[in-house]
């Protein structure tokens, strides 16, 4: 049962007892009737329980009345009901003073109605009650379950996750900022406690009832769902569409359907670098937006990376979701306030120049690509293009990273995080034609190719990470599992072999050009 003592007096019969003292405390909840017919009731009174009497055990004392009203009042009791008529013609005046000073409910009951029509009306009340709440939560459910099964959705998730629950709710980050909120609390008083454990977890906001509940996929936890100003006294069943709620939301997020953690300034940002690189805005109308959006962006030398997947559809979507929060995440890239903005060529960062070197921003992608796991055992791949010092160098580097990820079959030579300049040169080579190509590697390589087949290909391969490691003996051994003693006499030996002076750089310059070409050829 629950039923405060308002709205118990107004269910017939009850409806025909009249409150006679304890006004105030009319919105106590009841939630069960008990009948008083053994001198030691009091000692059995639970917390919002409702006692009826006939006043027989008191109507010779009304010291024990009196001990009775404060053991009701100190035990939580709804309130009391006398009944009249048999052993009291009207309830003494010093009780329903003393009732009237706890502000405790004392209830005239009228003759006509037994104890058992009472009770029965209010438990045919209660479950009619109780019936009305069913009915409505399995239509919140059916709402629920429709919106979970629509392929595209058109309204924004949290606001029709609050509309279907019907209490005003508030979302939290892992990392503690107030993402949605229509509850109207701020984001002070929302965050109070934090940080918090993930489990449900009664609370009190702004003096009144909530719930938070944690938005967990297995044991990570993106962030925290509270719903506000709810019914202090929740039936079990209402809290189970509280928590479907949350699991719909949590879903979602870890589905990668959409970002809804992402700050409100750069979701608005994102959108006008969309229409900017679409021709649908200037370069110096992005630069004043991010002005007013304080994004010290665009105002200061910059650079794009773009990452993308071997997905498609949703999955690729979801994959460069994750790649997004695992860019956020990084605790090194997390203070460079970066943009990120969902292309169709992937997923475009835009990222300040300067804190770290090309070869540093390099490793730190590679950090996040570790720490991912994608299903089919694949990293992601990405191109990071030159630094820009003025707005306008945005779309100039929007078509470097683009024409990096369009060369993707030469990445096995530089990783999966390509930087422009790796393959400046390659894009500018690319114009001599494929015989010129052949025969200069021929020609630059004679002394070596013919001698015999394994023995060509191990010394290629010792050329090709000496150049790639700047003429490093010891990371040229390192990198081959070699001695460095035998890395050494292969060098001298390719010298000799080849008639060249590792010493000179147009000689160096002339095995790059070798090894470019030879690469640029197997590609064709």
């Amino acid at each position: 049962m629950h039923l405060t003592v308002e709205e118990a007096l107004s269910i017939y019969p009850l409806s025909e007892a009249r409150l006679i003292a304890g006004s105030r405390g009319k919105n106590r909840i009841v939630k069960s009737i008990n009948v008083m017919d053994a001198p030691d009731i009091s000692d059995w009174i639970k917390e919002g329980e409702m006692l009826l009497t006939t006043a027989y055990l008191i109507k010779d004392n009304l010291e024990d009345a009196s001990a009775l009203l404060q053991t009701l009042h100190r035990r939580g009791s709804a309130g009391l009901g006398i009944k009249l008529g048999r052993f009291w013609d009207a309830v003494p005046e010093q009780l329903v003073a003393e009732a009237e000073l706890l502000d405790f409910p004392l209830i005239e009951l009228p003759f006509q109605f037994t104890f058992s029509d009472q009770m029965n009306g209010l438990f045919r009340a209660e479950l009619s009650r109780s019936t009305s709440v069913l009915q409505g939560i399995m239509e919140k459910q059916r709402k629920l379950m429709r919106y979970a099964l629509r392929s595209g959705h058109s309204r924004p998730l949290f606001e029709s996750v609050s509309e279907v629950i019907g209490y005003p709710l508030a979302v939290v980050s892992s990392r503690g900022e107030t993402v949605y909120n229509n509850s109207g609390y701020t984001s002070a008083e929302l965050i109070e406690g934090w940080p918090w454990q993930n489990r449900n977890q009664r609370l009190r906001i702004g003096g009144k009832s909530g719930l938070r509940i944690p938005l967990l996929q297995g044991s990570k936890c993106s962030g925290y769902l509270l719903y506000c100003c709810i019914d202090p006294l929740l039936l079990p069943v209402e809290e189970s569409l509280f928590v479907q709620g949350a699991e719909l939301i949590s879903y979602h997020i870890h589905a990668g359907l959409e970002d809804y953690f992402e700050h409100e300034g750069h979701r608005e940002f994102s959108g006008l670098i969309r229409r900017c690189l679409g021709g649908g805005l200037s370069c110096s109308e992005l630069a004043q937006a991010a002005e007013r959006l304080e994004l010290p962006l665009l105002q200061a030398p910059f650079q794009l990376l773009l990452t993308d997947t071997v997905g498609a559809g949703e999955a690729r979507q979801g994959e460069l979701l994750r790649l997004k929060e695992e860019l956020i995440g990084h605790p090194l890239l997390d203070g460079l306030n970066a943009v990120h903005v969902l292309m169709d060529e992937g997923l475009l960062s835009l990222y300040p120049a300067g804190p770290h070197t090309p070869e540093q921003f390099r490793a730190l992608i590679n950090d996040c690509f570790q720490k991912l796991k994608f299903d089919k055992g694949y990293f992601p791949r990405a191109a990071i293009s030159c630094t820009k010092v003025k707005p306008e160098g945005l779309k100039e580097a929007f078509a470097e990273v683009k024409e990096c990820m369009g060369m993707m079959q030469q990445w096995g030579a530089h990783g999966n995080v390509v930087h422009y300049r790796q393959l400046e040169l390659n894009l500018l080579l690319g114009q001599i034609p494929a015989e010129m190509m052949e025969k200069y590697c021929n020609g630059s390589l004679r002394g070596l190719l013919s001698r015999e087949p394994e023995y060509v290909k191990e010394m290629l391969h010792t050329l090709e990470v000496y150049l790639d490691n700047d003429g490093h003996v010891n990371e040229t051994a390192k990198k081959l599992f070699i001695h460095r003693n035998t890395a050494t006499y292969r060098i001298e030996k390719l010298s000799e072999l080849l008639d060249i002076d590792f010493k000179k750089i147009n000689d160096l310059m002339r095995l790059k050009l070798v090894f470019t070409f030879r690469k640029m050829l197997e590609r064709e």
